[in-house]
């Protein structure tokens, strides 16, 4: 999932960034309320992480902000302030959960996946929790995979590039946008790692399968093929 790290504490969001990216998630950060207000506004997240105290625009006021927009989405609220009345201030502004500093990042990631659980739990029309294609079904909310009768294993970028595919068939996808879009930070783009990662993809999606579905365009780039 694709998730909005509004925080100033540089070390507190490269640890929580960092974090979430080797769990194969997307990141986007922001330092100031008003950078990630406009981040926020401009593109589409499935989860929030929200400091109260920034530069700027507080979180609080962001966060009212959007709701009274009528976002839904789910939002962890980080903060150094322990009162109760900070806490209830929180919630009562639209926050789906409030953590306190310090934290650790195996408990933030817990409750990140328990406000997107429930989100996901009765999904909007057009916002399903499963992906189809001729024979592949993947579940967005267990992260499993199957391939007609056969359960298939896949580590959290592996997921996280064949939900992309999957959401673009027949759409070929260049090597830079899977960069941008599995790693979302830039590498040399001569770098071999998009291939080696669709080559672990592929050994597992079509191996022993007759129908190869993972397709290589010479020049181009990778293709989730269901058009024969």
């Amino acid at each position: 999932m694709r998730v909005l790290v509004i925080e100033d504490d540089e070390k507190i969001q490269a640890f929580v960034s960092k974090g979430l990216r080797q769990d194969g998630h997307t990141v986007d950060t922001a330092s100031t309320g008003n950078d990630g207000q406009s981040l926020w506004e401009t593109k589409h997240y499935d989860a929030v992480v929200l400091d109260i105290m920034l530069p700027g625009i507080s979180g609080l006021e962001i966060l009212r902000h959007m709701r009274n927009k009528g976002d839904p989405t789910p939002v962890l609220v980080l903060s150094a302030k322990i009162a109760v009345d900070d806490r209830v201030s929180g919630l009562e502004s639209g926050a789906d959960d409030y953590m306190i500093k310090p934290f650790s990042f195996s408990e933030l990631a817990a409750r990140l996946h328990a406000i997107t659980r429930r989100t996901q739990t009765a999904p909007a029309k057009g916002n399903p929790t499963t992906l189809t294609a001729c024979d592949v079904q993947i579940d967005l909310l267990r992260r499993t995979v199957v391939r007609g009768d056969k359960k298939i294993e896949l580590q959290p970028r592996e997921f996280a590039l064949l939900e992309l595919l999957m959401r673009n068939p027949n759409r070929p996808l260049t090597k830079t946008l899977i960069l941008e879009r599995i790693w979302d930070y830039s590498f040399d783009p001569q770098t071999n790692i998009v291939d080696v990662l669709v080559c672990r993809l592929r050994n597992k999606i079509d191996g022993g399968f007759n129908t190869k579905l993972i397709q290589t365009m010479r020049g181009v780039g990778y293709v989730f093929r269901t058009d024969g």
